[in-house]
């Protein structure tokens, strides 16, 4: 963005910036919230999310999956590579709502992997390329500002290609969280991990944490257009 901006004389950036950073905003401000307010709330079962993890996991066959403690807040997540769950502190021995509903989140993604679920092994392909994407478009857009000329619209042709990896990357996110989201709430209530009135308190914080997702996968598009428009307005 930081390259976009600097070269960008129309002023663009502000159209196409503007939009993701209102949603992002407001989508961490909806995520702490509701996790606040749930981390309050004890789950009837009793159980910590490190043991409605490891419930889980233990019912479908996936004995073999350590769950760990991690710091930091909301961390959480499934590493495919280590085959290995692991849950942030309060999460990992918070007995509430929020905490049996992220760590059941995050076994959905074991779970998925466990099934070969396409979009997870299409985003788990695409890791590598994005990490490289991540830091790569920029260098290049700036590259292409200052050897200008002839090579400016080849370069930001370049960084719209790289930086389109990147959207993909996000597109791809948004089916693989909503899923491991689905099957969380699902295994929740089948092993009684919560009651059925307690689903709608899971629902909520889980909906929270994917409007994340959705906000930077509109932001990673808002992007991908600005430097698109960038690259038209230079070729005029």
């Amino acid at each position: 963005m930081l390259a976009t901006m600097i070269f960008d004389q129309h002023g663009y950036w502000l159209i196409f910036a503007i939009p993701g950073l209102i949603l992002g905003m407001y989508a961490q401000f909806k995520l702490m919230g509701t996790y606040s307010r749930y981390l309050g709330v004890p789950v009837e079962s009793g159980l910590s999310g490190a043991e409605a993890a490891r419930k889980i996991l233990d019912c479908a066959g996936l004995q073999q999956v350590p769950v760990q403690e991690v710091g930091g807040q909301l961390t959480d997540h499934y590493d495919p590579t280590k085959r290995a769950l692991f849950l942030s502190s309060e999460n990992f021995h918070g007995r509430s709502l929020a905490a049996v509903g992220v760590a059941a989140h995050e076994t959905g993604h074991a779970l998925q992997h466990q099934a070969a679920y396409a979009p997870l092994k299409l985003r788990m392909m695409l890791v590598p390329a994005t990490q490289f994407a991540s830091w790569a478009w920029m260098g290049i857009t700036l590259l292409g500002f200052v050897l200008g000329g002839p090579f400016l619209m080849k370069f930001i042709g370049i960084a719209i290609g790289i930086f389109a990896v990147i959207t993909l990357f996000q597109v791809i996110t948004l089916p693989v969280e909503f899923d491991a989201s689905r099957r969380a709430k699902d295994q929740l209530l089948r092993l009684g991990v919560v009651a059925r009135q307690e689903a709608g308190g899971v629902s909520k914080v889980l909906n929270a944490a994917a409007l994340t997702y959705v906000a930077a996968m509109i932001s990673s598009v808002m992007q991908l257009l600005h430097l698109v428009v960038l690259a038209r307005s230079r070729d005029d």
